[in-house]
């Protein structure tokens, strides 16, 4: 449980009016939700837990190949709390949460239901007892979530499939996240400077375009590795008094960038170590604050950006496709913003949260409603 995953806590807060439960493996940051919450992993351990670890994660690691399955102390205290707070299903937030859960709640008859986001279906798939994990665990789920099919075909490729399994992405909120008064050549860039995120290759693109375009400019909020590189990289250039860097912001601080940009800029690419996105959840803020999406063919982006109607995408790595593309998109800003008005429009349409929400709400509910029937008869 982490602060900053605005869908989880969201999630928490919203979901069934908010009559939920958490649990989760360590507790980090601070609670903001006032739910129980039952951490996994903080649990004490009495000595006969200890003296049995050992075998207990060995028969783990074969029945399940999960690691941090519940045993001992630690299963008898999840079993109470998911009684005593009336537990009727478990929506375990990542794929790599749920091979840890699913054991305890199959034998108490309690349905659980996972959520693909990114990394658990991408990078994860690279290690062969990951995969394994899950193989053993999707027979035992009542039901599968994904932020993109690209996700869900990912899985899918491993032979990992379940009947009951649907795209929904984690969607915003977008009657917070709204167009404002834009500003002509205004560019926006909001995420972790990672890898997969490829800030450097926004940037260059940027630099090697903005001569042409004396009125553009590019913020770029967030952290990480690469944040130093990419700031002298644009100290090094003659045109780094156009860039800023504003480090990482608050929710309400990046609202106010995006309900000002003309366009956003997301180079997302796949990782060395097989990472990719599942649906940036900064290209969905986007699309409901009315900005042309400028990305690339990557994960499930082309799923929700329409190519020549809300945004431009170009292939990974393809760095001069980016420059002609953020050119042509700074060159024409009738139709740069014109795209931004049907970004809007798919973001109303396809992401707003509170719809999205529903369908959630429906899955899960079937199949409380089975299991009652179930016991009724």
């Amino acid at each position: 449980m982490r602060s900053g995953e605005t869908f989880v806590n969201r999630h928490i807060e919203r979901l069934f009016g908010g009559n939920t439960v958490v649990v989760c493996g360590r507790r980090t940051g601070q609670d903001t939700l006032g739910k129980p919450v039952f951490s996994r992993l903080q649990g004490v351990l009495n000595p006969g837990d200890i003296v049995l670890a050992p075998w207990h994660l060995f028969q783990n690691h074969r029945k399940y190949r999960a690691p941090f399955v519940p045993f001992g102390t630690s299963r008898h205290r999840l079993v109470a709390f998911l009684e005593r707070e009336r537990v009727d299903a478990v929506l375990a937030e990542f794929g790599s949460q749920a091979v840890s859960i699913w054991p305890v709640c199959k034998a108490m008859g309690i349905p659980v239901f996972t959520y693909f986001r990114g990394r658990d279906a991408s990078r994860y798939l690279q290690t062969a007892s990951r995969v394994e994990g899950y193989r053993r665990m999707m027979p035992n789920l009542a039901g599968v979530f994904a932020v993109s099919q690209f996700l869900l075909d990912n899985l899918a490729a491993h032979g990992l499939v379940h009947p009951n399994a649907h795209v929904v992405p984690s969607g915003t909120d977008v009657e917070a996240f709204t167009p404002g008064e834009k500003t002509p050549g205004q560019m926006l860039f909001v995420g972790r400077f990672v890898e997969k995120k490829a800030p450097r290759l926004t940037l260059e693109s940027f630099l090697s375009v903005a001569q042409r375009h004396p009125n553009a400019r590019l913020d770029m909020v967030g952290d990480g590795p690469l944040l130093n590189a990419c700031k002298a990289l644009a100290a090094s250039s003659g045109h780094g008094g156009r860039v800023v860097f504003h480090g990482r912001q608050s929710s309400l601080q990046v609202r106010a960038h995006l309900a000002r940009a003309d366009i956003f800029v997301l180079h997302s690419v796949t990782g060395q170590d097989g990472e990719t996105e599942g649906l940036p959840s900064a290209i969905q803020e986007a699309m409901a604050a009315g900005a042309a999406i400028l990305s690339t063919r990557h994960a499930g982006i082309p799923e929700l950006v329409e190519e020549g109607v809300s945004g431009v995408l170009v292939d990974e790595m393809d760095a001069t496709g980016m420059s002609e593309a953020m050119n042509a998109m700074l060159a024409d800003p009738i139709t740069t913003r014109q795209m931004g008005a049907r970004a809007r429009d798919t973001a109303l349409e396809r992401v707003d949260y509170r719809r999205l929400y529903q369908k959630v709400e429906t899955v899960i509910h079937q199949q409380i409603d089975a299991n009652a029937g179930a016991k009724r008869g």
